[in-house]
């Protein structure tokens, strides 16, 4: 059924169908019964045997959903219906932003792909925080309410030498609202951001988180999304980082620029242009980042796998690399609504 909606979706343009899409199901969630068949048919039992842990975090599953697709936090309730076992809102920025000109997001269906070059869009930190406060207030069972992870950056109007200053800000009006953060330095469509991941730049961010979040009653854990076009020597300088300042965990990995082995046509990905390459041709390099930092690393410094899962075979890679929690996005739109349920089912 999922795969003759999709087809009547792809035929329109796809940042539209996403929005036009989220709302339609907004809207059927607010309907009582609605929302509690939904909750029933997509969301997997807990896991009983099985604990997945990021510091002091209890996840109820695995399976969350990655920066990106619920930017604003608008869909948190119709998140949780699906199953997810978390969602990270973001990238959130201090000041609102629009983003970079549409059409700014790309299929590419012959290769279980997505191109997209949105360039932080976004309603602002502020009102970002306001909306999970209220979100918060409805919570029922605080206990096992969904897990909110912030994602973080800095708005294209700051220069670089400024950036940890937008980290800052971010930082500081979201920790009362969001479980962990992630710092996102990685992105390729904001000009001159992944610069950010050269050592001294990363270390002056991550080091004023790691001592503001010292400061609260409450810390929470603070990652580092990285991107899997950095060479060996870069991934080793943010291992060396991340042991040195005992940060809470790395993403693996971010969008990449890379177009090789794709089978979607060079013409067509001409037309398209710039932007970051997610989904099933990321699979590969994504799992050797994971295998390479779990084994670098001793497997101290926790890992979210992003990057290619599309299954449950595709998560127990990512979960057998070192990883101990997985995220999809681009997976989710071609698999649609059971994927995180088919992901458990085969997980146990």
């Amino acid at each position: 059924m999922y795969k003759l909606l999709r087809s009547f979706l792809f035929l329109f343009d796809a940042e539209k169908v996403h929005y036009f899409a989220m709302h339609v199901f907004k809207s059927l969630c607010k309907i009582g019964f609605i929302n509690k068949i939904i909750a029933k048919t997509f969301t997997p039992p807990p896991f009983a045997d099985q604990q997945f842990q990021l510091g002091k975090l209890s996840f109820k599953n695995p399976v969350g959903l990655g920066a990106g697709f619920d930017k604003n936090a608008l869909y948190l309730a119709e998140l949780e219906a699906l199953g997810f076992g978390f969602v990270e809102i973001g990238t959130v920025t201090p000041l609102p932003q629009a983003g970079n000109d549409k059409p700014r997001l790309f299929r590419l269906p012959k290769d279980k792909a997505l191109i997209n070059r949105m360039g932080f869009n976004n309603d602002g930190v502020k009102v970002i925080a306001e909306r999970l406060q209220e979100w918060s207030k409805r919570q029922k069972n605080a206990s096992t309410r969904l897990i909110v992870g912030g994602n973080i950056g800095k708005n294209k109007i700051t220069p670089n030498e400024d950036a940890w200053k937008d980290y800052e800000i971010c930082f500081t009006a979201l920790h009362e609202h969001v479980d962990y953060f992630v710092v996102n330095v990685s992105s390729p469509n904001t000009p001159g951001l992944r610069e950010l991941q050269e050592k001294d730049a990363l270390a002056k961010i991550l080091q004023n988180l790691q001592r503001l979040n010292a400061l609260t009653k409450n810390p929470k854990p603070i990652l580092l999304k990285i991107a899997p076009d950095l060479n060996s020597n870069q991934v080793d300088d943010v291992i060396a980082l991340a042991m040195e300042i005992k940060l809470d965990g790395l993403v693996a990995a971010n969008t990449t620029i890379d177009r090789s082995d794709l089978v979607t046509s060079k013409d067509v990905l001409d037309t398209i242009g710039a932007g970051g390459l997610s989904g099933l041709p990321l699979k590969r390099r994504s799992t050797q980042m994971v295998t390479y930092l779990h084994q670098k690393t001793n497997g101290q410094i926790p890992i979210i796998a992003s990057g290619g899962i599309f299954t449950g075979a595709d998560a127990k890679e990512k979960l057998a690399a070192g990883a101990v929690l997985v995220q999809i996005w681009t997976g989710f739109i071609y698999e649609g609504p059971k994927i995180v349920s088919n992901i458990c089912k085969t997980l146990r």
